[in-house]
């Protein structure tokens, strides 16, 4: 597996565009379209939050379909979330655009949306922006670049990758866009990502590949700990590869998975390292667990803690907000086994000893956390599981940006 250029136009038969359509924002884009001509299989994970917008439930109700997926469209600035009826007539207006427009179902085509709650998306605008869109599609890697750009909100950076790896003697490609920076939280998956391959594969396994990959790239990060009513990843396969169809486990499988843990998670921490108002990315890895979920938990709760979070902005190598964060977490441990770092590309620093603190160098502490990006190493001594989640600091401005987000 290499990494490459691009990101949703980078496999083959997939096309994007993105334009103008002043749903909410003005002099900037704020609507993508994603299509392949060919039909593809398609899987899903979605938020967990019980308000779940309505183009959640519509891309719910497609993926659960089996039937062919052809396309996504995208809108930024208005979430379509908490809008009853006029928001689902909002996703079918939407998709029966693209019908219009290209000639495939509008059951095919999946709809997303992301920004403000409660409030009514302009259908003509919508319907404007897919006719635009459709005339202007195009595979170029350009094409893909730009229609991650108009997916996002407070974002400050677009995110997106691509890798080629080799199944059956063929070249496959995945590529991927996603958008994030606030109402991130690990509880599948709080943030918008569209994944394209052009993998010949069965649904059942794209599926459950999708579902394992989750646990431990986007299930991992969180930045305020607010888990969204929009949260989306799709991922598209169009078989346009020409590999042998991978339909049942093996090392094929495996291949495919090892590269889509890669891409999730390669995302994934662009969008905690992006987190409203962020300085710094915030990892939290922990080894050395009882078990999977353990570890998982252990990491997850040390990057969510607002104190921890804080302490990592201030540069302050307060170990004790780490082991209290980890204390409440719900995982089961000694405190007398647990051995606690700080760790950057400016070194590594023990604090904590198997439940007694290390009188440690406070400007060497100072140096380590001024680093772009902080890790918090944690060896529990009690197992061999391991796992690592990923936040960002929290600063002043995240609450200035959600302190006016809406008006």
């Amino acid at each position: 597996m290499k990494q490459i250029e691009g990101g949703v136009t980078a496999a083959k038969g997939f096309q994007a565009s993105s334009c103008e359509a002043n749903i909410k924002y003005q002099g900037r884009t704020d609507m993508a379209f994603v299509f392949s001509q060919t039909p593809c299989v398609s899987a899903g994970t979605f938020t967990s939050n019980v308000v779940k917008a309505a183009c959640v439930q519509w891309d719910m109700k497609i993926v659960k379909s089996g039937e062919p997926m052809h396309a996504v469209v995208v809108n930024s600035g208005i979430a379509n979330a908490c809008t009853g009826k006029e928001g689902f007539d909002a996703c079918e207006a939407t998709a029966k655009a693209v019908e219009a427009a290209l000639s495939v179902p509008f059951e095919s085509v999946a709809v997303a949306s992301t920004g403000v709650i409660g409030m009514q998306l302009p259908v003509d605008k919508l319907v404007n922006g897919v006719n635009t869109m459709s005339k202007t599609l195009d595979g170029s890697l350009e094409a893909g670049t730009a229609a991650s750009k108009a997916i996002m909100t407070t974002d400050t950076v677009n995110k997106e990758v691509a890798v080629s790896f080799e199944i059956g003697g063929k070249e496959v490609t995945l590529g991927g866009m996603s958008k994030g920076s606030g109402m991130i939280h690990p509880n599948m998956c709080t943030m918008l990502a569209f994944l394209t391959t052009d993998l010949f594969i069965k649904k059942d396994l794209l599926q459950e590949a999708l579902s394992e990959v989750v646990k431990d790239s986007f299930n991992m990060i969180t930045v305020d700990g607010d888990t969204s009513t929009n949260d989306t990843l799709l991922i598209m396969a169009n078989g346009e590869a020409g590999n042998p169809e991978i339909s049942s486990k093996g090392s094929d499988f495996e291949t495919f998975k090892e590269a889509l843990d890669f891409v999730c998670k390669f995302l994934a921490k662009k969008m905690a390292a992006d987190g409203e108002g962020a300085s710094k990315l915030f990892e939290a890895t922990v080894v050395g667990a009882k078990s999977k979920e353990d570890a998982r938990t252990l990491s997850r709760a040390i990057v969510g803690s607002n104190l921890s979070k804080a302490a990592i902005y201030g540069c302050d190598a307060n170990f004790g907000r780490f082991l209290c964060a980890m204390g409440y977490s719900g995982a089961q441990f000694d405190q007398n086994d647990v051995e606690l770092y700080f760790e950057s590309v400016n070194g590594k620093l023990k604090v904590f000893d198997k439940g007694t603190p290390i009188v440690f160098d406070e400007d060497e502490a100072l140096k380590i956390m001024k680093a772009d990006a902080v890790t918090v190493f944690v060896n529990m001594n009690e197992g061999d599981q391991e796992a690592t989640a990923w936040g960002c600091d929290l600063t002043y401005d995240y609450v200035k940006i959600n302190a006016d987000y809406r008006s």
